[in-house]
């Protein structure tokens, strides 16, 4: 067993680590990982059965992670997009699949076994999206956030469906089991919600009082996996389920962060040999074999379910860039199609395992493609605003700069938007929102408030705002491409003062190179007014406060400065 566990995890890890270094997901590594660890070249034969053993924790931890991390108010805020988009997304992808099956699959099968297989690929992957978008920069923007709601339908869409296999397929008749099946859901939930809920509030609340670290990771393991067990032997329900319910538990407590960071990398550890087990299982001249099946798969995959995810945004009143991100970071399949289709193939005989292996091959190289290719989607994006696509109206009510006023444009209307656009209009400055989200551009125009929807880093989206004729452009958002934007005004007004905002003081010298005139950062913010605090407590008089924040201020930002300096000359 312990030979078996160290090559598949040894083989993960270098092959992970490839993987990223060539700029993709670390998935395709562990998947590759099980392929050479299944080959016959290690004196001693790899045993597969106990790497599908483990892996099946990590299937269990990775839904108890989706329920930790589940909150309904991140549904609430994409809801108008996200909902009914991933509602008819999914079953136009399973209808789909569904069709490339039956007439590009394994000869004759029923209806039936042909809709398993759209199921099994109408599921995009979280792991794969979260990691895409944030390597290109989209996952903190509109077009992250609705893509990760989607995300969040497909995955309690995957978590009814684990529920509703059992009962489907259990042999017996339809109507008495789906009851059954709900009744012992209800007392499952009830049974978590009001009966272990408490109990593992204070078995958490005891251990966290303690210095025994580990006991807390061991509470939070046995949540997960116990509550699974339960689930299965006493409610007749999926493991699967049992462990996304205790995850929600856990994830509306208190102690929600702490879980999170003690039992992620466990659910990390076994989550990768699952991965390994899938590519162990996987056969290349299967892929071969059926190629038919698996072109019509990848093109389902990678074509039809970003066009009708498209479709669907544009049918929201959403603009087409927003569709075009979005679509283009769902073009990939992943863990949950794996697991359905292991459990489908497998527990319930419904799909060949011939065509379980096509989807495992059809996940490699659509998340392989996925990672590769959704860099130019941005520029896709790019190339049909310029040409006119998908342009609507203009979302602005911005009126002509007035001579007598100065004109400030604002980046970003979060609360650090909201506080200096209100200081400025007590002073009747001229303030014009430009921001992301539309929503918030839609109630600031109701409101009689000027504001633009729009891309910051364009031009056209600057000069709309009148940046010709403002005095200074304020980057109230840490999380916006300062350096970009402060290029982009500059180049329409070089006279233009830049305030601009990050999280880090590392990150200021880059923005004051790119042109910002002021740079402010929360990391330093924070110590020069928790050091000004503890000088009153202290009897420090105002002006000695005062001169100790300009010296501290000055010395935080010349060190800064200093080290990114020296980092550049390292490198060179």
């Amino acid at each position: 067993m312990i030979f078996t566990l160290v090559i598949g995890l040894t083989l993960a890890l270098f092959l992970g680590m490839l993987a990223q270094k060539l700029k993709l997901s670390p998935l395709v590594g562990y998947l590759v990982a099980g392929m050479v660890a299944a080959c016959p070249v290690w004196g001693e034969e790899v045993d597969a059965h106990i790497v599908e053993d483990f892996s099946h924790i990590g299937v269990l931890l990775l839904l108890f992670g989706v329920g930790l991390q589940f909150h309904f108010k991140d549904l609430l805020e994409v809801r108008k997009v996200v909902v009914p988009g991933a509602l008819v997304t999914m079953p136009a992808v399973a209808l789909l699949g569904m069709l490339v099956f039956h007439y590009l699959g394994m000869g004759e099968t029923a209806w039936y076994n042909s809709l398993m297989y759209g199921l099994c690929i109408c599921i995009s992957s979280t792991v794969v999206l979260t990691r895409v978008l944030s390597d290109n920069r989209v996952l903190q923007t509109p077009a992250g956030h609705t893509a990760l709601g989607w995300l969040v339908m497909e995955d309690l869409f995957t978590i009814v469906l684990l529920v509703l296999l059992p009962a489907l397929f259990s042999g017996k008749a339809l109507a008495p089991a789906l009851g059954m099946m709900a009744l012992k859901l209800v007392l499952l939930i009830l049974f978590v919600l009001f009966l272990a809920r408490k109990l593992i509030r204070k078995i958490l609340t005891s251990l966290a009082r303690s210095t025994s670290g580990e006991l807390f990771t061991l509470a939070v393991l046995v949540c997960a996996l116990g509550i699974a067990v339960i689930s299965a032997y006493v409610f007749d329900a999926s493991m699967e389920f049992g462990a996304f319910i205790s995850g929600m538990v856990v994830g509306q407590s208190r102690f929600a962060s702490r879980a999170a960071s003690d039992a992620l990398p466990m659910r990390d550890a076994f989550a990768v040999l699952f991965f390994v087990s899938v590519g162990m299982g996987f056969r290349p001249m299967g892929l071969v074999e059926h190629w038919p099946l698996a072109i019509g798969t990848l093109g389902v995959c990678m074509l039809g379910k970003p066009l009708v995810a498209l479709l669907m945004v544009l049918l929201t009143r959403r603009p087409l860039r927003l569709g075009i991100l979005v679509g283009g970071s769902l073009s990939q399949i992943g863990e949950f199609s794996f697991i359905l289709a292991t459990m489908i193939a497998g527990q319930y005989k419904l799909l060949p395992t011939e065509a379980a292996n096509v989807i495992t091959g059809v996940a490699i190289l659509s998340i392989t493609l996925n990672a590769a290719l959704y860099r130019f989607v941005p520029m896709l994006a790019d190339i049909l605003e310029q040409r006119g696509y998908g342009q609507n109206a203009p979302l602005n009510n911005v009126p002509e700069a007035e001579e007598s006023r100065d004109r400030v444009l604002l980046v970003g209307y979060g609360p650090c938007g909201q506080l200096v656009a209100r200081v400025l209009r007590r002073y009747d400055v001229d303030v014009v929102i430009i921001e992301m989200n539309i929503d918030t551009v839609n109630r600031l125009m109701n409101n009689g408030i000027p504001a633009i929807h729009g891309d910051a880093t364009k031009r056209t989206i600057l000069h709309l705002a009148g940046c010709e004729k403002a005095r200074a452009i304020a980057i109230t958002s840490a999380g916006a491409p300062a350096a970009e934007i402060a290029a982009a005004a500059l180049s329409l007004n070089p006279a233009i003062r830049i305030s601009a905002h990050t999280h880090y003081i590392r990150h200021a010298q880059g923005m004051i190179e790119a042109g910002a005139s002021s740079v402010f950062s929360g990391e330093a913010e924070v110590a020069l007014a928790m050091s000004s605090h503890m000088l009153r407590i202290f009897g420090a008089t105002e002006e000695q406060i005062m001169r100790e924040s300009q010296d501290n201020r000055k010395e935080l930002f010349d060190r800064a400065a200093a080290e990114v300096a020296h980092a550049k000359t390292s490198k060179k």
